[in-house]
């Protein structure tokens, strides 16, 4: 298709296959001439037969005086034939030519893809048949092979494309270890100086979160029943012949030459469909929610679970068949075998190996670590430990509530410290001296109170005191608090509870180190580092329900190896376990003809008094469309109704679809 010529850039009316030409390379060598010259010459011959039969002989005289009679028809029918209908042909042919190359194009560059001609493949397949010669097996090989080189050259890019980006940003933090396009996912991201060397060795910790929704393969716990199993996937299938329906309505629209649903009225229509596919009422075997399953088979499966007592195991009861066929599709284990496959593969191939795993399959919990040995003293600088785990809903509300014990125990103990200290400093005060402001305000009671009572005003020990000094007054709780406690006040008072309390020791007792002392220092610095260890943790009221990934790395300042490895493998792991945040406005977005111009709207409008009439509103699209067809038909007779009934589709067609 190389030689046809770039059209429509090319006008001329000889050169073939330009716009206005009267020659097309489409016509194959035909003789174009000689072909119209036939059906010229023979509607002449039938113009010229008609002529002569209708008109007398004494006209046909005066017509032939200056000329033959047929030449004349000839020439004129030669004339408007060939400028008007031969042109409007090679244009059309010319147009069908441009834009069919581009199909033949991608055509022949899927044949050049192949390993093998076409023909050798037929003959292959009718000599031996399906089972012999297949190359399905080796069309699969190939794609592995392809699969793995680009997988290989796409890890390259990405090394290379972080790499770059941290020398040109100078990123150390946050920006240099996620990339933008999974930045949401991140719950916590934290960098700090390692405990034992902090000038050369800093401490990652990181956790994402993947919702439920955000998941390619679903994950199930273990323990989920057969029958939770079941009504999670008709309750898909449900809501994809709801989406379907919608659809086809949203086409009658723009084939009536109404105006397309808008976001929220889209909503709205699914939400009315609903009904027509399944019913609260579980009692009744008539009812629309066991459309799909029969009551019966669901009663046999209530409260199934993974395991079956042997005792009670039989292959020919329903519920153990029923259980046999959502085991064969692995709807269970799917999920999770899924993103345990991907991380172990990613660290396999990105050089960033593992000496212990630990793979909690009934618990869904994963833990990886590069070394077996957890003392920290005896661990090189540069590692890493992973934990991958899938939470639900009720595994966070436990996971919530001991974390409220926790910090209410950690409260107690740090207060408890506040007034040990409190009272060690109370006690060694000298009494002959001033050693503080409240010495001084002491001394000052009855001067001050006197002033007091002569102006009226209440006394400082009278009034309720409500700030504690050490931060500012805490905003009352709403309920959106209550529900997702940051103790984000609470951690940050705790802490300055045991600062003040480290300083209130120093200033007693100076540069002496009594018994006392050392003992409250101690119990000082385990209260802190137990805390900061605690604060490292994640907060479950900031996770939902799905999949934790729960990362903790140590790396050198200045090398950052393990932390560049580990990069490329969590940006990897989202793409392939993550489908992503997705914005429904912006993944549905699509420009509406109301959008752009109120004169597209393909509708007739009647004018009185030269005022046109208003618009019918969107709102309408609520309303039923069978109203719309009674109002528009009531004045036509003689039309017949060949569109199918809707109501019969959504009963039959839908299900027969399932």
């Amino acid at each position: 298709m190389s030689d046809i010529p770039r059209s429509p850039n090319v006008f001329h009316p000889r050169k073939p296959s330009a716009v206005g030409s009267r020659n097309s390379l489409a016509q194959e060598g035909r003789s174009q001439k000689d072909e119209y010259k036939q059906v010229i010459a023979e509607e002449v011959e039938n113009i010229l037969k008609d002529i002569q039969v209708k008109l007398p002989n004494e006209v046909l005289e005066q017509l032939d005086v200056m000329g033959g009679l047929k030449e004349k028809l000839y020439n004129y029918y030669n004339q408007n034939y060939q400028n008007m209908f031969n042109r409007y042909i090679v244009t059309s042919e010319d147009e069908m030519v441009k834009k069919v190359r581009n199909f033949i194009d991608k055509e022949e560059s899927k044949a050049l893809a192949r390993y093998s001609p076409k023909e050798i493949a037929e003959m292959l397949d009718q000599i031996g048949g399906a089972d012999k010669f297949n190359t399905g097996e080796i069309e699969k090989s190939m794609v592995n092979m392809y699969g793995h080189l680009q997988g290989h050259i796409q890890r390259g890019m990405n090394d290379l494309e972080n790499d770059t980006n941290a020398l040109l940003r100078q990123k150390a933090d946050v920006g240099a270890f996620i990339r933008g396009e999974n930045a949401y996912s991140i719950v916590k991201c934290a960098f700090k100086d390692n405990l034992h060397k902090p000038k050369n060795v800093s401490d990652v910790k990181l956790s994402v979160n993947i919702l439920d929704s955000e998941l390619i393969s679903p994950i199930f716990q273990y323990q989920v029943t057969v029958e939770f199993l079941i009504k999670d996937q008709i309750s898909k299938t449900i809501t994809t012949l709801i989406e379907q329906e919608v659809e086809r309505y949203q086409d009658e629209l723009v084939d009536e030459g109404k105006d397309e649903l808008t976001d929220s009225e889209m909503i709205f229509e699914k939400i009315k469909r609903v009904p027509n596919y399944t019913d609260d009422d579980a009692e009744d075997e008539s009812s629309k929610r066991y459309t799909f399953m029969a009551k019966e088979l669901v009663e046999k499966i209530e409260g199934l679970r993974a395991e079956i007592d042997p005792k009670e195991f039989d292959p020919l009861n329903i519920r153990e068949n029923i259980k046999k066929i959502i085991d064969a599709e692995n709807i269970r284990n799917r999920g999770f075998n899924t993103a345990i496959n991907s991380l172990t593969s990613i660290l396999d191939t990105s050089k960033m190996g593992y000496q212990y795993i630990e793979n909690l399959k009934n618990a869904r919990e994963l833990i990886v670590r590069e070394y077996e040995d957890t003392d920290v003293k005896n661990l090189p600088d540069e590692r890493y430990q992973m934990r991958l785990k899938y939470y639900d809903q009720e595994q966070l509300l436990k996971e919530r509530d001991a974390y409220d014990k926790q910090m209410e125990a950690f409260k107690n103990e740090i207060t408890h410290a506040w007034d040990v200290v409190r009272a060690l400093y109370d006690s060694n005060k000298s009494g002959m001296r001033v050693n503080d402001f409240d010495d001084v305000a002491k001394r000052m009671r009855g001067r001050v109170r006197r002033a007091k009572q002569e102006s009226g005003e209440p006394l400082y020990e009278e009034i309720e005191k409500t700030w504690n000094e050490i931060l500012r007054i805490k905003a009352e709780e709403t309920d959106v608090e209550r529900l997702n406690n940051t103790y984000l006040h609470e951690k940050a008072l705790l802490k300055k509870m045991l600062n003040r309390s480290q300083e209130t020791v120093a200033t007693v007792y100076g540069h002496l180190n009594p018994k006392e002392r050392v003992e409250v220092d101690k119990r000082i610095d385990f209260l802190r580092r137990e805390f900061e260890e605690f604060d490292y943790l994640i907060n479950p009221y900031h996770i939902q329900p799905g999949l934790i990934l729960d990362v903790d790395i140590t790396s050198i300042k200045r090398k950052k190896f393990t932390l560049s490895g580990m990069a490329n493998v969590l940006n990897e792991f989202l793409h392939g376990v993550s489908k992503g945040f997705q914005d429904a406005a912006f993944a549905t977005f699509k420009r509406r003809r109301s959008t752009v111009r109120e004169d597209l709207n393909q509708s007739f409008m009647t004018t009185v008094d030269d005022d046109i009439t208003a618009q019918v509103p969107e709102a309408q699209h609520f309303e039923s469309a069978t109203d719309d067809e009674e109002s528009s038909d009531a004045g036509v007779k003689g039309k017949a109704d060949v569109t199918p009934s809707r109501r019969r589709r959504k009963s039959s067609d839908d299900l027969q679809e399932l």
